[in-house]
């Protein structure tokens, strides 16, 4: 089972930047497709992206598409979100798993990083 942590959250102001990442345990995480999936207060935990277990393919929500890039480095076990351009939209405790499709596999979550986007 992979074990997942999450990083890179933060306060910026609308337009700005960050760099989410994710570090996997387990020499499994190779093998996997992999998420991110993101939860506004109030609202249902919803897929952001997802990239192949070689980093070939990637898929992403349409409200973040041209505006985030989900990348990964299988040699250190490490997934990334980078966010550009953010909006208060985006404000959300954001979270890594693995992924089938849009869906998020199994339901073992880690503590989640918080991004707030100031307008």
């Amino acid at each position: 089972q992979v074990q997942l942590v999450e990083s890179g959250g933060g306060l910026v102001q609308a337009g700005g930047s960050l760099r989410l990442s994710c570090a996997a345990s387990g020499r499994t995480f190779s093998n996997y497709i992999m998420g991110w999936f993101r939860q506004a207060p109030g609202k249902e935990r919803e897929f952001v992206a997802a990239i192949s277990w070689s980093g070939a393919s990637t898929y992403y929500a349409d409200s973040v598409k041209g505006r985030f890039t989900i990348s990964r480095d299988n040699a250190k076990n490490r997934l990334y979100l980078q966010m550009n351009n953010l909006t208060p939209e985006d404000t959300a405790v954001y979270y890594c798993n693995r992924a089938s499709g849009i869906s998020p596999v199994g339901d073992s979550w880690g503590q989640g990083t918080q991004v707030t986007v100031g307008s």
